[in-house]
């Protein structure tokens, strides 16, 4: 797999196309490498299928992907030691996406890189940019929360159930709610 990808042309916030050819064949790489994580024996997938791991830009020790899950390119993944996913989460990682030792994600956490044009016909058109996510370490992500682009979860910090977050969660915070709130 080569490092020069259309994503690393976009991962700055500018406007671009992602309904070109180049975009889609990297969305079906990942949509394979899913497959494989989804529909492979859990004796035989272990932590994380061999393609999805190869896929990913970083893997560190002893982490842990339940299946299903899903990402749209794969290529902009970062994780750092000991982190854990639950079934059923989501990563459209567009932009980087980095997640932090020790940190684990609940069932249903969806992160989201991509903002789509706020004008309909370029939405129509595949307009859309792109900010990345990053999660630090020792954090904890509850079930069914979603992350907006361009947010950064701090160190330690917690993120309660159904949360939609919306701004940067300081370290060690607790925050709960839709828009996500301090505790």
């Amino acid at each position: 797999m080569s490092d020069v990808t259309p994503l690393a042309r976009v991962a700055d916030g500018t406007w671009y196309n992602a309904l070109g050819e180049a975009f889609e064949a990297l969305r079906q790489e990942a949509r394979r490498a899913c497959h494989q994580h989804a529909t492979l024996a859990p004796d035989e997938r272990g932590a994380m299928a061999p393609w999805l791991r190869a896929l990913f830009a970083e893997v560190g020790k002893r982490v842990f992907i339940e299946a299903p899950f899903h990402c749209s390119y794969g290529r902009n993944i970062h994780l750092a030691d000991r982190v854990y996913m639950n079934a059923g989460c989501t990563i459209l990682d567009s932009a980087p996406v980095r997640i932090g030792t020790g940190t684990m994600l609940g069932p249903g956490v969806q992160i989201y890189c991509a903002e789509h044009h706020p004008d309909p016909t370029r939405r129509r058109e595949g307009i859309e940019r792109a900010f990345p996510v990053t999660l630090g370490e020792d954090v904890w992500i509850c079930g069914g929360v979603t992350l907006l682009p361009g947010v950064t979860v701090g160190d330690g910090a917690v993120v309660g159930a159904g949360a939609v977050v919306t701004r940067d969660v300081a370290p060690g915070q607790r925050v709960a709610g839709v828009p996500a709130r301090p505790l």
